[in-house]
């Protein structure tokens, strides 16, 4: 029980803006995989934008893999996303920041103020989760070692842990994320196409 509420923890950790949270340790937040070099404030393109709805299309028209929205200045959440990516070595998750034009247009799509970044949301072809049930469904897909799937762990903690419980949980540590590793003025995303497949294309919010 004591290592599930570890994992648990831990995956809480992408969030944004104050909903889910989790502690890793400092040693995954600079990877040396990824660069952050696009500022937060030069996300938004001078190109028009497509419609929420049709970005939503685009994104799932030719791959369907679930997207992870996290938060993209958030040191603590993108701890997070290497830790997904290292368990996930089959490449069954995706990933984009809720700052991007993909996340904003995702957020809209789904009835979320396009600047809300109070939770992270896993999106799925069905649907939108957010704080403990984005969680679970992300852990779901996760698989840390040959022939230890966490889907088992994960269906346990949603049937048999309240919702309102693990929401609390998650938002006890979302809301002191910032404090606890800090945050970056620029959003993380993989510069050197080691996961080029991993992060949705920003472009696919463009007319």
């Amino acid at each position: 029980m004591r290592t599930s509420s570890t994992i648990y923890l831990a995956l809480s950790a992408l969030i944004s803006n104050g909903s889910h949270a989790f502690q890793l340790s400092h040693h995954h937040v600079v990877s040396s995989r990824f660069a952050s070099v696009q500022s937060v404030t030069s996300l938004g393109s001078t190109k028009s934008s497509s419609a929420p709805s049709v970005v939503l299309d685009r994104v799932f028209e030719i791959d369907s893999r679930p997207i992870i929205l996290f938060d993209g200045v958030c040191n603590l959440c993108s701890s997070a996303v290497n830790l997904a990516l290292d368990w996930d070595p089959r490449g069954k998750l995706r990933f984009a920041a809720l700052q991007s034009k993909v996340g904003k247009n995702l957020l809209q799509a789904h009835g979320r103020d396009a600047n809300d970044i109070s939770s992270i949301v896993f999106v799925t072809p069905k649907g939108a989760y957010t704080k403990s049930d984005a969680i679970l469904g992300i852990t779901q897909e996760l698989n840390p070692l040959p022939f230890v799937p966490l889907k088992p762990l994960a269906l346990a903690g949603q049937y048999m842990v309240p919702q309102m419980l693990r929401d609390a949980v998650y938002d006890g540590v979302a809301d002191n994320r910032y404090s606890i590793m800090g945050k970056r003025d620029v959003c993380r995303f993989d510069a050197d196409g080691e996961f080029d497949d991993r992060f949705v294309d920003d472009n696919l919010a463009e007319v």
